[in-house]
């Protein structure tokens, strides 16, 4: 598609969803729609969509459903069929529910025995739940060990491998080949999950023209930054945010990364972990070596770790501080999140800070 009929294609199918209050699930349950967010691209599109329905299941049957009626409606889109449709929980909503539930019909803490209960399949704890529970795992890790290859800015030394030149016995502790790949496997899983739901926050945001604090709709990731600036959270800054975590991943896989560059970058960091840890421990992956080659991970990327003390707010203008000065903290407050660290560090021309207007 050319851009008048991509653009054509967004108004269609934004169209077609607006008129859609709830759907109709399997057996009659009602599935209300949250939102939906439209990208289009020369080979057709990407549409999320967000429901509260009681299942996965019924979820993805009810968008599917709903998905096929609105390209049947429309006579330019009647053709176009649906590549591949995927199901997933959001995290911060599902574990708010998990912890509301109380008593013995409470769901299951883990995703796939959830799954397998709302599916009707063995419960929880039989031995064809347990088989089903490790197959998907075992898959989740043969997949992320498959990407572990896209890392290519960091050697294994980088995740707590020894390097084959240490004496033996350097160490106290080291990490396995095998736990250092899978490892960096989840790393490029958590890359790509990552940036697909900071497009998400960027969507809301934008949408309600509002910011963190003020957001009435579910957000991924950017929840998870320093409370303290939640305010300056907006639209904007969640663009500049995603370019930056793009920036910043792309050079982890193309082989070009050296240091990080700015605050901003430190947070997407901090939050590239998190979701690497959250997924290895939803599959049941986090063992402790992988856990160890993380950790080893963050040590080595990070030059120091004085951006967690934005998330104390008794260390809030530790970096103006005569204690700042002594340390040499770097510029913390939101204004220098996005200014380079140094003459030799870049930012993203998109993320970076206007410059100044010259005076003559």
């Amino acid at each position: 598609m050319d851009p008048l009929q991509r653009a054509g294609a967004v108004a269609l199918i934004e169209d077609g969803f607006d008129s859609v209050e709830a759907i109709e699930g399997p057996d009659g349950v009602e599935v209300d729609l949250l939102d939906s967010i439209v990208a289009v691209h020369p080979g057709g599109a990407i549409l999320k969509v967000v429901v509260d329905a009681p299942a996965l299941e019924m979820a993805e049957s009810a968008v599917r459903s709903v998905v096929e009626e609105l390209l049947e409606r429309s006579e330019v889109l009647a053709d176009w069929p649906i590549a591949r449709c995927e199901v997933a929980l959001h995290p911060k909503l599902a574990l708010e529910s998990l912890d509301a539930a109380d008593g013995p019909e409470a769901p299951p803490a883990d995703p796939a025995a959830r799954k397998a209960r709302h599916s009707g399949r063995p419960s929880p704890g039989s031995a064809e739940a347990e088989y089903d529970a490790e197959a998907q795992a075992e898959e989740v890790r043969q997949q992320m060990l498959t990407l572990a290859g896209e890392l290519r800015s960091f050697p294994p030394v980088m995740f707590g491998v020894p390097d084959e030149e240490a004496e033996e016995g350097e160490d106290s502790f080291s990490v396995s080949p095998e736990d250092a790949r899978l490892a960096v496997g989840a790393l490029v899983w958590a890359t790509d999950v990552l940036v697909d739901q900071l497009f998400g926050d960027v969507q809301t945001l934008t949408e309600e023209d509002t910011n963190v604090a003020e957001c009435d709709g579910p957000l991924w990731h950017l929840e998870d930054l320093p409370a303290r600036y939640a305010l300056q959270y907006d639209g904007l800054f969640a663009r500049r945010f995603l370019v930056t975590v793009v920036a910043m991943t792309t050079r982890f896989t193309d082989g070009s990364f050296q240091r990080l560059s700015c605050v901003a970058e430190e947070l997407a960091l901090r939050l590239l972990l998190n979701e690497a840890h959250v997924t290895l421990e939803t599959f049941g992956l986090l063992g402790d070596g992988v856990s160890a080659a993380l950790e080893a991970f963050a040590d080595n990327v990070y030059e120091d770790m004085d951006h967690e003390w934005l998330y104390d707010d008794a260390m809030d203008g530790i970096d103006e501080s005569p204690v700042g000065e002594v340390l040499r903290i770097a510029p913390m407050g939101f204004k220098a999140w996005f200014t380079p660290f140094n003459r030799g560090r870049h930012v993203h021309p998109y993320a970076a800070d206007e410059p100044e207007a010259a005076v003559s």
